[in-house]
This record gives C-alpha cells, structure tokens and sequence, in this order.
C-alpha cells in the first residue's frame, strides 16, 4: 500500500501542476521552482512558500516524493524535471536534501539547488550518517516505526512529540494538522547511501533554524562549508519546520539563487 500511495500522490502532483508547466514552456523569464518536501511532511508544506513565490512571479511546483528510497524517489522528482522546459531550481527539505542532489545530476535544466534544513550528501553518505555525525538530534526517540508487508518499516513521529521535535516554533493548532497527515519515510529510504554529489558543480544554498531537533545545526553548518554554499541563511530559534514557520526567508533564499541563474 505505501508505494500504491507514493506513486497516487505523484499522479495527483503531475496532474495539478500540468498548467504550470506549459506555461513554463512558454516564458522562460524566470526559473521554474520544483519543491521538494522530506520526511514527516508533504506538499502542502510548501504552502507559503508557494504562495510568495507566484506573487513574486514564479511558477512553483510541489512535487509529491515517495518517500521510499532516495534512486526512486530521485527518479519520480527527476521526471518532474524533465517535463520542465526551461531552467530549474530544485528545492529539498531535510530527506528530500537527498533526492534533489540525486534528481539533478543528468538534467542539464537545473542551475541550482536549495537545502532548506536538508540533508546534502557527498557520495556514499546517507541521511543516517550524516545526522549523526555530530550529536543534537532527538529525533530517534520520537519515532515510531510500522512494519511493511515486504519486512522493511516506515517511520512516523509520534503524534505526542511531533510539535516540539519538528516544528516548535509553529502554531500548535497548525502542528495537530501536521502530525495527523505526515507521510512515513521508510527506514531504508534514510540508510541509503548517495551518487554522485550534484552540488559539486552547481552553486547550493542553505537555510536552516539554530534550534532544529531533526538536524543538528553543526551537521547543517558542516554541508555548509563543504559545498561552499553561495549563501547560508541560520534563523535563530527556528525548528525544522522552517519552511512552515518562516516562508518569508525561505522563499528569499529561493529568490536569491532563481534570480543568480
């Protein structure tokens, strides 16, 4: 049922951001913005953010990853990809750091990636490791894992957690509604090692909050430093869910690295 979900909910993005696409094909102005959520989230993460950007001109598309491993769900993301005429920035929050770095190599289009709280991997790295790589994170202790007909598991935050590991700085009425429609990410999916490191040869961006429980500040401002970041944005007192909690700066981010294309 997980992957007949993933795969519905790619048909749905596809179908929805049909529009958008063909008018990208027809005004090549600005790039075109494909948002790429993680773990524990899904589309409407991006709501804000997209939002901001079609007021300020962008065509936005919210791209609805798998969330089951990060060659497949780099695939899904990459189809998107290519079905764009026109450049690209690609966008990844926290697991979804993984997948744009996978989804860009071979799509000439994209000019540039933002991490946003995400993960970006060099080759042979996979989300596990790098989170621990510095300690900070509380993240395994709030997870609840479900097991999967084919012996994996997926993982889901705990309802009664969900708030304070992964978006402390938002509304709680808002948090409610993040927790009961969060999308699991399988355990695999977070063990699985990476290709090619894309940011290498195209110019990253970083934003990321002081007080994030998923992803230690010190991991974030290592990828930092190691990709040479064009620009890295620290919000101070901003969780992981900084996307929802601070759109404004975010989409800022965006716009600094569309507009440097």
């Amino acid at each position: 049922m997980p992957n007949i979900t993933g795969i519905l909910a790619l048909t749905a993005a596809l179908a929805v951001s049909g529009s958008a696409m063909a008018q990208t094909a027809g005004s090549q102005s600005k790039p075109t913005i494909v948002l790429v959520h993680g773990a524990f989230a899904e589309s409407s993460s991006w709501d804000a953010v997209i939002s901001k950007l079609s007021a300020d001109g962008y065509t936005a598309i919210a791209a609805a990853n798998p969330l089951r491993s990060v060659a497949s769900d780099a695939a899904a993301v990459s189809a998107i990809v290519r079905s764009v005429s026109g450049p690209v920035v690609l966008v990844g929050h926290s697991y979804g750091g993984p997948v744009i770095t996978e989804a860009a190599n071979g799509n000439a289009n994209v000019k540039a990636l933002v991490y946003v709280a995400g993960f970006a991997p060099d080759t042979g790295e996979s989300s596990l490791t790098l989170s621990s790589k510095f300690p900070g994170s509380t993240l395994g202790s709030a997870i609840v894992p479900v097991a999967l007909p084919d012996g994996g598991q997926d993982l889901f935050i705990q309802p009664a957690k969900f708030r304070a590991q992964f978006a402390a700085d938002v509304p709680e009425e808002q948090t409610l509604l993040m927790a009961a429609t969060q999308r699991p990410v399988t355990q695999a999916a977070l063990a699985e090692v990476s290709g090619v490191a894309s940011w290498k040869v195209l110019p990253s961006y970083m934003i990321y909050g002081s007080d994030d429980r998923n992803i230690p500040p010190a991991v974030m401002s290592f990828m930092a430093k190691r990709a040479h970041a064009v620009k890295t944005v620290v919000i101070e007192g901003a969780s992981h869910a900084v996307m929802v909690s601070h759109p404004g700066e975010v989409t800022s981010l965006i716009e600094d690295a569309a507009s440097a294309q």
